[in-house]
């Protein structure tokens, strides 16, 4: 633990951090100082003796840029806990997104304990469109923690429109319409499930898609159409081509979420090829070798996960309610009567690929935290347990996970924390995000969002058996979220320091819609 100490009416600085090892990846600094903090930016990195209000000896420990996560599906407060454990400061959801995105910042200001942010969800405005006659509220915002009660909702007609359902000119230029009000509302760019929509989404709705993003000049973050398929002509890297193509047309920007599966490796030669070129792509990870998703998902039909990936359901399909895995007839009893549960799927393949991806420039660590609920599928509230939590580990421990995985790969640590914070925040302001031009880096003049964390013995604890999803990391003493502290020595408090990650809401929108001789399909 990191001793601290208080001067009654020392006021040069509101925080001093003293005899870290202060390390900024974008200027590879590596030096023991004291870092100075005065209205939540960082306002001196120096050699010299300096005081202030409150007073943290740091020996022994680094001092950085607190973590970016721009996959964060974990949006309600008990999940926070366990980011801010895991040193995140930021927080931000650009692959579901969110739906209506005006009403979605306004119910965060003030209430949230680390930055945030979100994209706008092409699943969440096409099931608005096909699914508008099945009780799903959209008067009120939608994004991944109420995305599995709506999929369930939106087979009430017996078809997941939002998944299978072809539009039509007039349906797709709605959609358009209505991912340009979430553009025009300050939404971070496009985030497009495409892997859960492989059939209802025609290549030139994807184009549009994208293309309403890039009217604003912003990001799209896509979950390939063809995740995580390994077999000819259906694999995982002509999903990537096809987004691929649309943003070099388009001269946009692009993520690719969780490139954990097969053809990754090409993936990233070709996003490194494209940065080369000057273009703003790139492609993340969580370090572990198994993933989670919806029980009524394509991938985890048996077409896919059997015929064509060649898994068995009861070596690789966990239900962390039921604590065991599937067997195929539970696996059909389960996903016909709550299709929208989230359960863990183990992909062997994997087990090779995972330290490989530690080593890999601008794939960033990314955890695709899931929602916070316990065995009985209640959410969590504040102040519950943690060995209360029922999901996958990866909420809990993903950057504690890559920081020792990294510490016995011998990586050198400048290099995680790259990972970690700066591509993050690179990546994000080049594409306009002025927020993250000033995060993600230790430097004077940055904001205050900063990590203390102890670089031999930071670990993550969480793991896969029943009550031990939710253990916290630890060695993650300190944690300031715009120069407040939400984790003081390892305990987490409850201020709301979290500010808006946000494009400046506009008062005319960029809509154009698709014509006839663009796209002559109309209703059958």
């Amino acid at each position: 633990m990191v001793p601290v100490t208080s001067i009654a009416g020392a006021d040069e600085y509101d925080v001093v951090i003293l005899n870290g090892r202060v390390m900024d990846p974008e200027t590879s600094f590596d030096a023991v100082r004291n870092v100075g903090i005065r209205g939540g930016k960082i306002a001196a990195i120096t050699p010299a003796a300096i005081s202030g209000g409150r007073i943290i000896d740091a020996a022994g420990h680094v001092v950085t840029a607190g973590f970016i996560d721009t996959h964060v599906h974990s949006l309600d407060l008990f999940s926070v806990r366990l980011l801010m454990r895991d040193g995140v400061t930021t927080g931000m959801d650009l692959e579901v997104g969110a739906w209506p995105v005006g009403p979605w910042y306004e119910g965060k200001k003030d209430k949230w304990p680390i930055n945030y942010g979100t994209t706008v969800s092409q699943e969440i405005v096409r099931m608005s469109v096909h699914d508008a006659n099945d009780d799903i509220d959209f008067t009120v915002p939608i994004d991944a923690t109420g995305l599995s009660k709506a999929r369930t909702a939106s087979l009430k007609d017996g078809t997941e429109g939002w998944s299978v359902t072809i539009s039509d000119r007039t349906q797709m230029n709605e959609i358009s319409r209505r991912l340009d009000q979430g553009l025009r509302e300050g939404a971070l760019g496009l985030g497009s499930t495409i892997g859960y929509m492989r059939k209802g989404v025609t290549t030139y709705e994807m184009f549009e898609a994208q293309r309403a993003a890039a009217r604003y000049g912003r990001l799209t973050a896509a979950h390939l159409r063809f995740h995580p398929m390994n077999k000819t002509p259906t694999e995982s890297p002509i999903g990537f081509a096809e987004a691929f193509t649309n943003a070099v047309t388009l001269k946009a920007p692009l993520l690719i979420a969780h490139n954990n599966d097969y053809g990754w490796w090409e993936i990233e030669e070709k996003l490194a090829l494209a940065r080369e070129q000057g273009l703003n792509m790139w492609g993340e990870y969580y370090p572990y070798t198994a993933g989670a998703g919806p029980l009524g998902s394509e991938f985890l039909r048996p077409e896919m996960w059997e015929d064509t990936l060649g898994y068995k359901y009861e070596e690789t399909l966990f239900d962390p309610v039921q604590n065991k895995f599937l067997s195929r007839d539970e696996y059909f009893k389960a996903v016909a009567t709550d299709p929208g549960r989230t359960v863990i799927a183990h992909s062997p393949p994997r087990k090779p690929w995972l330290r490989k991806w530690l080593k890999v420039p601008h794939m960033v660590v990314a955890g695709d935290t899931m929602w916070s609920t316990d065995k009985d599928g209640n959410a969590l509230g504040w102040q519950e347990d943690y060995d209360e939590y029922v999901g996958h580990p990866r909420t809990a421990g993903t950057r504690g996970r890559v920081l020792r995985l990294a510490r016995e790969e011998t990586i050198p640590l400048m290099f995680s924390l790259s990972q970690l914070s700066y591509w993050h925040a690179k990546h994000l302001g080049d594409a306009g995000i002025e927020a993250m031009k000033i995060r993600g880096r230790m430097q004077e003049g940055m904001v205050a969002d900063i990590v203390v964390f102890d670089p031999d013995r930071v670990t993550d604890n969480a793991d896969f058996e029943a009550g031990a999803n939710g253990r916290p990391t630890t060695g993650i003493p300190y944690v300031l979220v715009n120069g407040r502290f939400v984790v003081d020595d390892s305990e987490v408090k409850k201020i709301m320091a979290g500010q808006a990650i946000r494009y400046p809401p506009e008062n005319t929108g960029r809509f154009v819609p698709v014509t006839e001789e663009q796209y002559p399909l109309t209703k059958k």
